[in-house]
């Protein structure tokens, strides 16, 4: 077989910068954007944070042909001919980007709505200042550092105790043993939120009872419950517990008080670590205005920005110079592509505003009924090949706007997600959103006795009395989905 060159012919879909940092910029929500953009002003010294009261409006005026141009350092002399000063230097105009989209109708509540800032210690920096007031050495408190960096999230030590020797070994070049590191271990297992170091949850449900000896019978009880029959209650074989001790309902009711009201979790409770406590900062409104419902965007999720005026002086001093040698030249390029960057950045923030506004637009109005009662059984079946083709946007693009993105109403504040749902047929030959069946179905969950609570097989039965069609594994399916456990385990003495 001989090797031979030929020359072929081909069209390629190819996206564009631009395109892909808009695609990054809508799944981008408003808690962090901010940070994005001052990401991209470091970065891009043309670009800077313009004046509050400013409204002209930025118009990026970028040729087709240069969005594509990549320029290097030493540019060619084709590059600089290409160069037209005019569209980068407008005499006596401030070029601003207005894209915060405020509502006129309102001014007032875009100036004066507040966004919530959580700021406090987290859970490790409050696990160190305790470990200060120790007595220990250098060495020993490097090696305590060593076990409070090892913590989870959930305050829990699930590393083995070999694996931090070796860490102390290699990283620190400490040596230690087992019998050191374990010692430490009991010393920061005394530290607050109590349960902290511990490596199982019956070990953390353990240290935290511990504290509780002096407050009598009750937590002497549960401590031997949890030492001897930790399985038994977990899965609520309360019979074998009580057979076992031999405690009557009312002692075993006292312990289960006891148990119950610890903390499986004490490290989520402590500091910015607990993610289930951090503040939502949403990224639209809407306002039921006596039945008419009326959508803003948070305008405080980005400053207004501008191209910056000392790198448009440099290039009206070009523009006025006679003497163009190669080094200015080169500056000169270096100008433009900054400039073209923080145009495009800038468009881009303003397109990522518009397709927000109008993919949130659709869903309000897909999901009126909702917006306007709460009531999550008024909840329409819809995917996000509904909303792509009401906005004419990609299926992707709208998946983006949904990911991350929040919106406050006046029944509390919700993921976009969280109005996406498959639909269900009832027994009449309507379809309805599984939303809405998950409801009804936690609903009935809530009201059963939690004495003899529901089987799945029930509780399929009393959904085909209301007439929704559902086989029992569909149940069981949307049961787990909403965390809700098997009969037996929602049992209560």
């Amino acid at each position: 077989m001989s090797l031979s060159q030929s020359l072929q012919q081909k069209l390629l879909q190819k996206l564009s910068p631009q395109q892909i940092q808009l695609m990054k910029l809508l799944q981008v929500p408003t808690a962090i954007l901010e940070e994005r953009i001052k990401e991209e002003m470091e970065e891009n010294p043309a670009l800077e944070q313009g004046d509050e009261g400013h409204d002209d409006e930025f118009e990026p005026d970028v040729a087709e042909d240069s969005k594509e141009e990549e320029f290097e350092k030493d540019g060619s002399e084709d590059d600089y001919d290409q160069i037209d000063i005019s569209d980068y230097v407008h005499e006596g105009d401030d070029e601003v980007g207005d894209y915060r989209l405020k509502d006129d109708n309102y001014p007032e509540a875009d100036e004066n709505r507040t966004i919530p800032h959580k700021v406090e210690t987290s859970f490790i920096e409050l696990m160190m200042q305790q470990l200060g007031m120790l007595t220990i050495g250098d060495e020993k408190k490097r090696i305590a550092e060593q076990i409070i960096g090892s913590l989870d999230d959930d305050g829990y030590l699930r590393r083995e105790i070999g694996s931090i020797i070796d860490d102390l070994a290699f990283r620190q070049n400490i040596e230690t043993d087992e019998a050191e590191i374990s010692e430490l271990l009991l010393q920061i297992q005394q530290f607050d939120p109590p349960g902290v170091g511990a490596r199982n949850l019956q070990e953390c449900l353990l240290l935290q009872l511990e504290r509780k000896m002096d407050q009598g019978q009750p937590v002497e009880l549960a401590l031997k419950v949890l030492e001897k029959y930790f399985d038994e209650f977990t899965k609520k074989h309360y019979e074998k517990i009580q057979r076992g001790l031999g405690i009557d309902d009312e002692e075993l009711r006292e312990v289960i008080t006891q148990i119950v009201k610890l903390n499986p979790k004490p490290g989520g409770n402590a500091g910015d670590e607990n993610k289930n406590n951090n503040y939502v900062i949403p990224d639209f409104f809407i306002v039921n205005n006596n039945g008419r419902l009326e959508l803003t965007l948070n305008s405080k999720n980005a400053p207004d920005l501008r191209i910056s005026e000392g790198y448009r002086d440099m290039l009206k001093d070009y523009d006025r110079g006679s003497k163009k040698d190669k080094r200015q030249k080169e500056a000169v390029l270096f100008i433009k592509q900054k400039i073209d960057s923080a145009k495009w950045f800038i468009d881009a923030i303003k397109q990522r505003q518009n397709t927000l506004l109008n993919t949130m637009e659709a869903i309000m109005n897909y999901q009126k009924e909702f917006f306007l009662s709460g009531d999550e059984t008024d909840l329409r079946p819809m995917i996000l090949k509904d909303i792509a083709e009401l906005t004419n946007l990609d299926i992707s693009t709208v998946s983006r706007v949904a990911n991350s993105k929040f919106v406050q109403t006046e029944f509390g504040t919700y993921r976009l997600k969280f109005f996406f749902s498959e639909s269900l047929q009832t027994d009449s030959g309507e379809e309805v959103s599984t939303r809405e069946v998950k409801k009804i179905l936690t609903d009935l969950i809530e009201e059963e006795s939690k004495k003899h609570p529901h089987s799945d097989e029930k509780l399929t039965e009393m959904l085909q009395e209301k007439g929704y069609n559902i086989a029992r594994r569909t149940v069981a399916k949307y049961r787990e989905q909403l965390n809700i456990p098997v009969a037996r385990l929602r049992k209560i003495l």
